[in-house]
């Protein structure tokens, strides 16, 4: 069951489309090391089952680090570099539920000229292979900024789509002004000498 979870993940299918592909490909089939003469595929229901008891039993991150440090043993994966995106998870902003209220862990922000309602998630992968290494969820609001250092790794690069902000302005023309008051006591310190 770990394999074909594993599969669907990897190729971003449904749970029937992944008991179909599996199915249809031998080389899912040797993945999951499964005969047809004395075994069936498992049915996207029994999937399904599978991953919710993953998540109840919050094992998803437990098992993503140990694949992850499996990869890493066997030099699958490169430390070059790290690219982080965020990409919205949208949820509904109605309050017709239960409570009357929205769910206090999703707020609101702008892309363009657009507001969505939701989440982000913050994905950290590793440049020179393309795999996912890490990922983290915040609130919408969040700037894509204050996850870099949760998502970038053990790197020595980090490549992060920055938008320009009122407030990333501010702190880079802060730091660029410092850059240049030290640069300038330093010349007149020289001048002096």
């Amino acid at each position: 069951m770990l394999r074909m979870y594993l599969l669907q993940i990897w190729f971003g299918l449904s749970d029937e489309g992944t008991e179909d592909a599996i199915y249809d490909s031998y080389a899912m089939r040797s993945f999951l090391s499964l005969n047809f003469m004395t075994e069936q595929v498992p049915d996207a229901t029994t999937l399904l089952k599978f991953r919710h008891l993953l998540e109840e039993h919050n094992l998803c991150k437990g098992l993503f680090e140990d694949i992850k440090a499996r990869l890493e043993k066997a030099g699958f994966m490169m430390h070059g570099g790290t690219i982080v995106d965020a990409t919205i998870i949208q949820s509904t902003p109605s309050t017709k539920n239960r409570t009357g209220e929205r769910d206090p862990e999703m707020h609101q922000t702008k892309k363009g000229n657009q507001w969505y309602h939701g989440m982000k998630a913050h994905i950290g992968v590793d440049a020179g292979s393309g795999h996912v290494h890490s990922l983290t969820g915040t609130a919408a609001n969040e700037h894509d900024i204050t996850e870099e250092h949760n998502s970038s790794g053990k790197t020595t690069m980090s490549f992060t789509e920055i938008q320009d902000t009122p407030a990333l302005k501010r702190e880079t023309k802060s730091r660029a002004t410092n850059i240049f008051r030290k640069s300038n006591t330093k010349s007149a310190a020289n001048r002096r000498n």
